[in-house]
Parts: C-alpha cells; sequence; structure tokens
C-alpha cells in the first residue's frame, strides 16, 4: 500500500511540473506582437485618448489607439497585431 501511494505521489509531482514548465512557453507563443503606427486618419491636435482608440477601431481596424507625443504636438497613434 505504502508503495503505491509513493508511486501514485511521485506521478502527482512530475504531472505539476510538466505543468508548470509547459505553461509559459505556451503564452508566449500565444501572445501577438503589437505594431504602432501613427493614425492615417486621424487629423490635428489628438488631446483624447478615448476619441482616438475609437477612430483607429471603427476606420482602421486597429486593435486599439492612444494620444502620444509626437515631435512638438500630440498625435494619434494606433496599434496592430504584427
Amino acid at each position: 500500500m505504502a508503495k503505491s501511494l509513493s508511486s501514485f505521489a511521485t506521478f502527482l509531482a512530475l504531472l505539476c511540473l510538466f505543468f508548470l514548465l509547459s505553461t509559459p512557453n505556451e503564452m508566449k507563443m500565444a501572445e501577438a506582437k503589437i505594431c504602432e503606427k501613427r493614425s492615417q486618419t486621424w487629423s490635428g491636435w489628438c488631446g483624447n485618448s478615448s476619441h482616438c482608440d475609437r477612430q483607429c477601431k471603427n476606420w482602421e481596424n486597429a486593435r486599439h489607439g492612444s494620444c502620444h507625443a509626437d515631435g512638438l504636438g500630440w498625435a494619434c497613434f494606433c496599434y496592430f497585431n504584427c
């Protein structure tokens, strides 16, 4: 009885170790790389990131958008899967 319990505990420990080691690699492969590009449809100063986000999603099929400093002003940047 003790030998079968020890074998079962060893099996569970190896199974847990396998899942712990395999999960981060699978997660890295599933992550998509994000590329930033200045919006092609936005004109003027970008002062509200939620408006930029909406325009990037609706007009440029981006994942999201945000206002960032660009040169002397602020511009709308869209983010896409690379």
